[in-house]
């Protein structure tokens, strides 16, 4: 979608720092430079229930990726990227070919296992084309084009992966002459995560990425694609939305990865499904009746039973959640996502000692509502959502109690960007000139 207007994200220097770039390396001048915006999203509630069908929501904030571009005139692309060195090229007429995830990068847990990151990021541009073709759409036409994040908010748990794919995707499609609606992209950028990639995921990062609106929740149906946005009602307080970051980049776990409690989610719906006379459904939990779990989930074996509780609490926890958000108890919401990232380390047994540490920290800052893990807790940050009066003072708290509890870690971080105070943000869009 083309942008009508700009928040405080991107800033103008943002956007001229990367249209200066693509056009010394386009050879073109500034003013013929287009600039994606592709924000990150949190997940106050409704973590790790999407790809069981489950009610999510959503809300991206200020901070994201920037692809700056120009059509190529030719099949050609190129491009280059902020964060990681070389040079990607490639023909658009070339097939694209699926590639799965090495076994061993399953393992990391987080919210977007990543392909081997510093040798393979211009993958995301072969798997926007691959998915854009592969449901026959016409791509002739390459882009030049440089690449970059918010500055230290690489490996957050942020859904970066979605925000680069959705930038690519918007790209291609506009060097193209192709109109896609936000539905549509969902479906494309999920291609690039399950099919190019392999990964099985949900849908909750694209969508709120893709549909989210300035101060409002995206409440998401995993199951039926129903979305609905709930504006921010007059009675809310005025918060902030803190990152604090953990100080590991790279994932510090031997537990099963993200795949693995998938199929065990699976398991768990097969089981209470075949116990409950459905076992011609689709071995999904939201295909459970909630009577149904509550009958045979004693039956289950313990693993699949905390993924099971994990998902039908947090289910509980969204609605709730909703209800507090239109009734502006945004004290009640805080709680609601605090039990919601207990249930992620109990119940969907994710997140490594710094990141509960750092989730433990936020709890107890000055004007925090509540906290939790973004992704998958083994790597990236917690996010919080925090009183507006006390957000400074939140953040120095946990800046100083997490250098206490993890030293060297927290001198890892730069000291300015270790916790950042985020807003709410929109949807990503296309800059025009």
């Amino acid at each position: 979608m083309e942008a009508e207007k700009r928040l405080s994200w991107p800033s103008e220097n943002e956007l001229n720092g990367v249209r200066k770039i693509v056009s010394a390396m386009a050879g073109t001048c500034v003013e013929q430079v287009r600039v994606v915006a592709s924000p990150y999203r949190i997940c106050p509630l409704g973590a790790h229930i999407d790809h069981q069908g489950g009610t999510v929501s959503a809300m991206t904030i200020n901070k994201g990726i920037l692809l700056g571009f120009v059509p190529s005139g030719n099949n050609e692309v190129m491009l280059r990227s902020g964060q990681f060195s070389g040079e990607v090229r490639f023909s658009v007429d070339e097939v694209q070919h699926p590639r799965p995830i090495r076994k061993k990068s399953e393992s990391n847990g987080t919210d977007s296992p990543k392909p081997q990151e510093d040798s393979n990021w211009g993958h995301f541009a072969r798997g926007a084309v691959y998915a854009l073709q592969s449901r026959g759409n016409s791509i002739t036409q390459g882009i030049t084009g440089y690449i970059s994040g918010s500055e230290g908010f690489d490996s957050s748990g942020l859904s970066s992966s979605a925000a680069v794919g959705v930038s690519y995707l918007l790209a291609f499609e506009n060097a193209n002459n192709l109109t896609m609606s936000p539905t549509e992209n969902i479906e494309y950028d999920r291609l690039i995560e399950n099919e190019y990639f392999g990964l099985r995921n949900g849908i909750l990062d694209q969508s709120a990425i893709l549909l989210s609106r300035h101060g409002y929740l995206t409440c998401m149906n995993c199951k039926t694609k129903e979305h609905k946005l709930i504006p921010p009602p007059n009675l809310l307080k005025s918060y902030k939305i803190l990152v604090a970051f953990s100080g590991l980049r790279n994932a510090l776990t031997s537990s099963p990865g993200y795949n693995r409690r998938v199929a065990e989610c699976q398991e768990a719906a097969r089981f209470l499904l075949n116990s409950s006379g459905n076992e011609n459904m689709e071995p999904v939990l939201c295909n459970v009746d909630p009577d149904s779990y509550d009958k045979y989930k004693c039956n289950l074996e313990p693993n699949l039973a905390k993924r099971a509780e994990h998902f039908f609490s947090e289910n509980r926890r969204v609605i709730k959640g909703l209800e507090a958000w239109t009734c502006g108890d945004i004290e009640e919401f805080g709680k609601l996502i605090s039990a919601s990232g207990l249930s992620s380390i109990e119940n969907y047994e994710c997140g490594c000692e710094p990141l509960k540490q750092l989730y433990e920290i936020l709890q107890r800052a000055p004007g925090v509502f509540g906290a939790r893990f973004s992704g998958a807790g083994f790597r990236g940050c917690c996010v919080a959502f925090v009183d507006s009066k006390l957000a400074e003072d939140a953040a120095c708290f946990v800046r100083e109690e997490y250098l206490k509890a993890q030293p060297d870690l927290a001198n890892q971080l730069n000291l300015d960007s270790a916790v950042v105070i985020c807003e709410a943000a929109d949807s990503a869009c296309l800059v025009l000139p």
